[in-house]
C-alpha cells in the first residue's frame, strides 16, 4: 500500500478568527439591525466548520455503484444526473447540432472596467455564422464570475495528483458547506460541455496566460480526462483507496473525447501564440478534435496601440472580423462531418500505451 503523505495542512481556525472571517460578509451597516440573527447563524456555521460537514445532505448511492450503501452528496448526484441527460441529448442523431461558445475574458461592462470585452464582440460574429447554419449556440460568458453575485468557480484541489480515481467525474470537491464554499458554477458548466458537439473558446491573453476565470474552469475540467464516475469506489476522498485503484490499473476514461473544437486567442503585445498552443494542447489531450487550420487562430488587435482605443482598432480590423467568422465556419463544417461519421481523427482510435 502506498501511504498518503501528511503534514502540510494548518490547524483549524480559532473561534475568533472564524468569526472575523464569517462576519466580513456583513460589513454593510445595513446588516447591523440583524446582528443577533447573524450571530446565531455564525454559531451554526462554526459548528459545521468544526464538525467538517462538507455534504450535510446525502442519500444512499443505490444500484450501479461499487458500494450501494455509501451515502452520496445530493449535490453530486444532481450534477451526475444532469450530465447523463446532456450526454443522452448530445448522442441523439435527431438532436440539433450544438456549439458551446466560451468567452474567456474577465471584462464586461457590468463590473469595474465599465466596457464590454473584445472577446464578446468576436464571439458575436462567430455566432452569426453558426446561427445561419441552424446550429444551436450555448454562450458561456466567464466574465460573469466578476459581475454576478455569488457566481464563482472554485479552484481545483489537485486530487488527481494524489491518485486519478480520487478525482471524481463530476468533481465532488464542491460544494463544501463546512468551508462556506457553497456557490460553485462548475456543476452547471459540466453538462454544458457534455451537451455540445463542438467547443469554441474566444479569449484574450493576460500576462502570457489564460485569464483567471478561464484557467479556473480548465483546472476543474481535469476530472473530464480520467475522472472516476463512482465516488463510492473510494468512499469519498479516501486517498489510500484511490491509490490502490490506480495501481491496480486505471483506464483514464476520456469523458469529453470526440467533440470538435475551435479557438481564437487575441492580444495587443505578446503571448498569443503560446496561449493558443496551450489551449490546443489541453483540448487535444482530452481527446477533442480540431476543426482545421482556420479554426486555430491567434491575432493581435491594436498592436502596441493604447488600450483606450482597442475597440476602435477592432472596428477597423475587417480582416480579423472575417477570420473570427472563419473559425465558426470551420467548426460548423467539422460538426457536420462529425455527425455524418465522415470526420476522421487518428489519435482517439489509437490505444494509449501510457494513459494519464
Amino acid at each position: 500500500m502506498t501511504e498518503a503523505r501528511k503534514g502540510q495542512a494548518p490547524a483549524k481556525l480559532s473561534r475568533a478568527e472564524f468569526g472575523e472571517r464569517y462576519r466580513a460578509a456583513f460589513r454593510d451597516p445595513a446588516f447591523q439591525a440583524e446582528a443577533n440573527a447573524i450571530a446565531r447563524l455564525e454559531e451554526i456555521a462554526w459548528s459545521a466548520y468544526q464538525e467538517g460537514r462538507k455534504s450535510p445532505t446525502t442519500r444512499r448511492a443505490g444500484a450501479g455503484f461499487a458500494d450501494p450503501d455509501y451515502e452520496l452528496s445530493v449535490d453530486w448526484l444532481a450534477a451526475r444526473d444532469a450530465i447523463a441527460r446532456a450526454q443522452s441529448t448530445q448522442a441523439d442523431p435527431a438532436s440539433p447540432s450544438r456549439v458551446l461558445m466560451i468567452i474567456g475574458s474577465a471584462r464586461n461592462d457590468g463590473s469595474c472596467p465599465g466596457e464590454i470585452s473584445k472577446s464578446f464582440r468576436l464571439a458575436g460574429w462567430m455566432k452569426d455564422e453558426l446561427e445561419q447554419r441552424g446550429i444551436e449556440i450555448d454562450t458561456l460568458d466567464l466574465s460573469l464570475t466578476t459581475s454576478e453575485y455569488g457566481r464563482a468557480i472554485h479552484p481545483c484541489k489537485g486530487c488527481v495528483s494524489t491518485a486519478m480515481p480520487l478525482c471524481h467525474w463530476p468533481c465532488s470537491c464542491y460544494p463544501n458547506h463546512s468551508l462556506g464554499q457553497a456557490t460553485d458554477w462548475m456543476n452547471e458548466i459540466y453538462p454544458r460541455w457534455v451537451a455540445a458537439h463542438a467547443i469554441i473558446i474566444v479569449s484574450p491573453v493576460y500576462w502570457y496566460q489564460a485569464p483567471s476565470p478561464l484557467k479556473l474552469m480548465i483546472d476543474r475540467l481535469v476530472c473530464a480526462d480520467g475522472g472516476n464516475p463512482d465516488p463510492t469506489s473510494t468512499h469519498g476522498k479516501k486517498a489510500e483507496e484511490a491509490k490502490a485503484l490506480e495501481l491496480a490499473g486505471w483506464d483514464y476514461p476520456q469523458h469529453l473525447a470526440g467533440r470538435v473544437y475551435g479557438l481564437m486567442v487575441h492580444g495587443d503585445v505578446a503571448g498569443i501564440e503560446s496561449a493558443r498552443r496551450n489551449l490546443s494542447d489541453w483540448l487535444e489531450w482530452m481527446g477533442l478534435i480540431d476543426a482545421g487550420q482556420p479554426a486555430l487562430l491567434d491575432r493581435y488587435i491594436g498592436y502596441y496601440e493604447p488600450y483606450a482605443t482597442s475597440h476602435e482598432e477592432l472596428d477597423r480590423g475587417v480582416a480579423v472580423q472575417q477570420e473570427a467568422r472563419n473559425v465558426a465556419l470551420a467548426v460548423a463544417h467539422a460538426v457536420e462531418a462529425l455527425r455524418r461519421g465522415t470526420l476522421t481523427a487518428v489519435q482517439p482510435r489509437l490505444r494509449r500505451p501510457r494513459p494519464k
